[in-house]
């Protein structure tokens, strides 16, 4: 009787909300349409920031991160189109909320990878995780290249492009990028995955070195006798759920940023800008398509694995990667929501920062993609075997780049000497770069917890809410 009455008073709130999020979709479609016809400008601004005020008062009563940050994005972008010198001073925000997340990065993995090992006594599944996480990374990255060759060649996207006879500054006169090149000896970058001093890779952001660090600290913790280690491992599952906690109270200001960074791309750009790449945006996209559902859903049916369970837990995290095109920024909240959906945590804290160096899923798509469009773009024909070289480079080239920002562009550019490639038909690709950055971040994201989700299935270490029904 009473859960009948407390049902009675929810429905009139409930079609309140229906109302006011009816009236908030036709106030921005009238904008929109005389915008579109342009007519009455102001006009069609006003209804349109109406409309979001109306949207905004039905968000506030979701506790949905998710909805909040897709809310924040749609109102950025609006910003950007509107006032775009405003919103391209509203980086700030951004900036701010990527060194919160950096500042707990470091201690978050640390102490998750510690406690894993040393707390449960992991010794033995330590190496056999790491073995499997490479072969899966690269099984998923090397079908990310292949299908961005393939969705290039369908879509032709770079051929009748005109390229600038000088690109700025960024070309010398032989052709070559004059940036930093990014050529390092396979035992380099061997060599730059163990770190020389653990204060130093904190610094300077380097996360699979403070990974490696945690590793060898927690086998040497295990090695150790119980009365001895107890003390020290107490502290650190301490310190790691104070991590999380902090975690949930940086992400409340995530939505913010997600805006923000939304508005300063949309006005520092500009629209007009970018409409003659625009068909090398849509290939990427599609591509991106065809890699869920060519990697990421067989990924999950072999791991026996709810794909809408997947799903829901990846959403934030990777919404918030789009928004601001930072792995970085949804680590956290990646990590937490993979535990939350069975993943132990000593697996996640393992194999999501060894990801970033190792699984750049969505970057593997853009790169061949990128590639070839560049090629095509600057009239090269190239064969199905020269194609296959570019793969097989690419592959090389994009291992050993974590923590480099836009880290896909700097391999590309690194990489186009050894492909014969002009660096102007590169550059031009800086035009929707952001724009193709956003889903590179989000896939990047995607991919590196379904990776943790694939290695706890085949160590047999998931746990019952994440296995399907």
């Amino acid at each position: 009787m009473i859960t009948n009455t407390v049902r009675k008073r929810a429905q009139p709130g409930k079609m309140m909300l229906r109302l006011i999020l009816a009236a908030s979709l036709l106030l921005f479609a009238a904008g929109l349409a005389l915008a579109t016809l342009r007519a009455l400008p102001p006009l069609a601004i006003s209804l349109r920031w109406v409309g979001f005020a109306l949207f905004a008062a039905v968000a506030l009563r979701r506790r949905s991160l998710l909805l909040w940050t897709f809310y924040a994005m749609l109102a950025g972008a609006e910003l950007g189109v509107d006032a775009p010198h405003f919103a391209a001073q509203s980086h700030f925000i951004g900036d701010i909320f990527l060194r919160l997340i950096r500042m707990i990065v470091a201690p978050l993995i640390f102490g998750g990878i510690v406690t894993g090992i040393a707390g449960h006594g992991e010794l033995r599944g330590v190496g056999r995780v790491a073995v499997k996480s490479i072969v899966y990374f690269e099984i998923v990255t090397t079908l990310g290249l292949i299908i961005g060759l393939l969705a290039m060649n369908i879509s032709r996207a770079g051929v009748g492009i005109t390229l600038p006879v000088v690109v700025q500054e960024r070309v010398s006169a032989t052709g070559q990028p004059v940036e930093p090149q990014h050529h390092e000896s396979w035992q380099q970058l061997i060599v730059n995955i163990f770190p020389e001093n653990i204060a130093q890779a904190v610094a300077q952001n380097q996360i699979l070195q403070v990974a490696v660090f945690a590793l060898l600290f927690g086998l040497a913790l295990a090695m150790m006798s119980e009365p001895k280690r107890a003390p020290l491992v107490s502290v650190l599952q301490s310190l790691t759920e104070a991590m999380f906690k902090l975690t949930r109270i940086i992400m409340y200001i995530a939505p913010l940023a997600a805006g923000a960074a939304m508005a300063f791309t949309v006005g520092s750009m500009g629209l007009a800008t970018l409409l003659p790449l625009l068909k090398l945006v849509i290939t990427y996209y599609g591509a991106l398509i065809a890699f869920v559902l060519l990697a990421v859903v067989p990924s999950l049916m072999w791991a026996r694995v709810s794909r809408r369970g997947f799903a829901a837990a990846i959403g934030e995290p990777a919404a918030l990667g789009f928004a601001t095109t930072s792995s970085e920024a949804a680590l956290p909240l990646a990590m937490e929501r993979m535990e939350e959906f069975g993943v132990p945590r000593w697996i996640v804290s393992f194999v999501i920062p060894l990801g970033y160096s190792f699984n750049m899923t969505g970057g593997s798509v853009y790169l061949s993609m990128a590639a070839l469009f560049a090629a095509q773009a600057a009239g090269m024909h190239l064969s199905v075997g020269a194609q296959f070289v570019m793969v097989a480079t690419l592959m090389l080239t994009s291992k050993g780049v974590a923590g480099v920002p836009r880290a896909s562009l700097v391999v590309l550019m690194a990489s186009a000497a050894a492909l014969h490639l002009p660096a102007a038909a590169v550059l031009i690709i800086l035009g929707v770069d952001t724009l193709m950055d956003m889903g590179r971040t989000a896939m990047n994201v995607i991919g590196n917890c379904l990776a943790a989700v694939v290695v706890a299935r085949w160590e047999g270490e998931i746990q019952q809410t994440g296995i399907r029904d």
